[in-house]
């Protein structure tokens, strides 16, 4: 059965958001109709030709501040369906005054959400993240929105659970999606028992353009790849460290970093001081061509985060038949296993990735780990086989389905009567 499926996300099209693009593609290729909303248009310039494509197709519900205050305004003209949400609202907010004025945002952007959700006949809203766009789909929902899920990555939801107040979230929504055995865990902390059977795990898929791509050994060269964004939760200043240590010890290690972020200065000088600005190569944000290509120029592939949810990136690179190193946290044990596919280390310990870098380096036999690293991608990362678990989510709750919702309805029968604030 086709379904009318929209999904909302707090930036999109973003750089570090091409995982989502996939999972569209994914279900348009199975003949799904797909939606795309955005709280906000993205700050950064896009340098992938798909991004860009997505950008045209994606309508940014902050763009229209006028259209945003009408709805509201006309979601006052239902009383019971206004104070449902209102009450939410307020379920949500954490206490203090810019907390209260972001949950009366989330109601507002949530009404011009409801009405474009009956505009396009949704019948299923998807967000990403259980931040604000996981705010504003349950609020929607109180408005008379379809029903709605939301996939958790991590790590910013684990980092305040109670304030973004995880829990009703999850009990407002039709199922959750999480990205891995430790995403699931984590959600099922801070979920009520009973809501324990609607996390579903759905895995991160990788582009096909990666998965294509003939598998070829890793070069003898001395070049590590590393893609990420130049924030505090990389641990960029230890990789940077640990080539210094490296270099002292007579090995000379090249990095070629892509990404960018706040960091970027304060990671080049730091390379200057410890003299080995001429072994970090900063490449800044890429296409997902030119990631592919640098990826398959290295040795092997290195991320030394503090926190994550489970990197796209490390598919990629094992995608590609590169060994990872990264280090042991998360669900990146999931699919970095050390020894098989790669190496994991202690976050923030600068002796432990050099001595895994080095190991990497004077390695012979990096083949066989790329080779195992593909086909576990394989198995567990396709973006055209992770969205069908999503679509059985789907296609299950329409055998719950209240009969009370009908998305073909231009008017306001299209939603449910009166729902109750927590329950729907």
């Amino acid at each position: 059965m086709s379904q009318r499926i929209a999904y909302l996300v707090n930036v999109y099209p973003k750089v570090s958001h091409a995982f989502i693009r996939r999972e569209i593609l994914a279900l348009e290729s199975l003949g799904h109709e797909v939606r795309r909303y955005t709280l906000r248009s993205t700050p950064e310039p896009l340098v992938d030709p798909a991004d860009i494509a997505e950008a045209v197709k994606t309508t940014v519900i902050l763009d229209n501040k006028s259209g945003v205050i009408l709805s509201l305004l006309l979601a006052t003209l239902h009383p019971a369906r206004f104070y449902s949400a209102l009450r939410a609202a307020l379920q949500l907010w954490s206490g203090g005054l810019s907390s209260f004025v972001k949950q009366m945002i989330y109601l507002a952007e949530a009404a011009h959400l409801a009405r474009l959700c009956r505009r396009d006949r949704i019948t299923h809203l998807h967000a990403h993240f259980g931040t604000n766009p996981a705010a504003v789909a349950l609020l929607c929902r109180h408005l008379g929105g379809p029903p709605f899920s939301f996939t958790v990555h991590g790590p910013d939801e684990f980092d305040a659970p109670v304030a973004l107040r995880l829990r009703q979230k999850i009990a407002g929504a039709k199922f959750v999606v999480a990205i891995s055995h430790f995403c699931r865990s984590q959600l099922m902390r801070w979920a009520d028992l009973a809501d324990w059977d609607k996390i579903k795990i759905v895995r991160c898929g990788v582009d096909e353009s990666f998965l294509s791509e003939p598998l070829t050994p890793p070069p003898d060269n001395n070049i590590f790849a590393c893609v990420a964004r130049l924030s505090e939760q990389k641990g960029l200043p230890v990789l940077i460290q640990a080539v210094a240590l490296l270099k002292s010890r007579g090995t000379d290690i090249q990095i070629r970093l892509v990404g960018d972020g706040p960091l970027r200065r304060v990671l080049e000088e730091q390379a200057r001081h410890l003299g080995v600005a001429d072994r970090i190569d900063f490449l800044g944000n890429r296409s997902s061509a030119e990631i592919r290509d640098i990826i398959k120029s290295a040795r092997a592939f290195v991320l030394p985060s503090f926190a994550e949810g489970l990197p796209v990136v490390l598919m990629e690179a094992l995608a590609l038949g590169r060994p990872v190193i990264a280090t042991r946290i998360a669900a990146i044990g999931e699919l970095v296993q050390e020894g098989q596919t790669g190496w994991l280390v202690a976050p923030g310990d600068v002796e432990g990735l050099a001595a895994a870098m080095n190991k990497c380096y004077a390695n012979a036999e990096l083949a066989g780990l790329g080779t195992t690293g593909r086909d576990r991608v394989l198995l567990h990362h396709r973006a055209s086989t992770e969205c069908v678990h999503l679509l059985t989510a789907i296609h299950e709750l329409d055998s719950s389905r209240s009969p009370h919702f009908n998305a073909t309805s231009s008017g306001d029968a299209s939603v449910p009567a009166a729902p109750k604030a927590t329950a729907f």
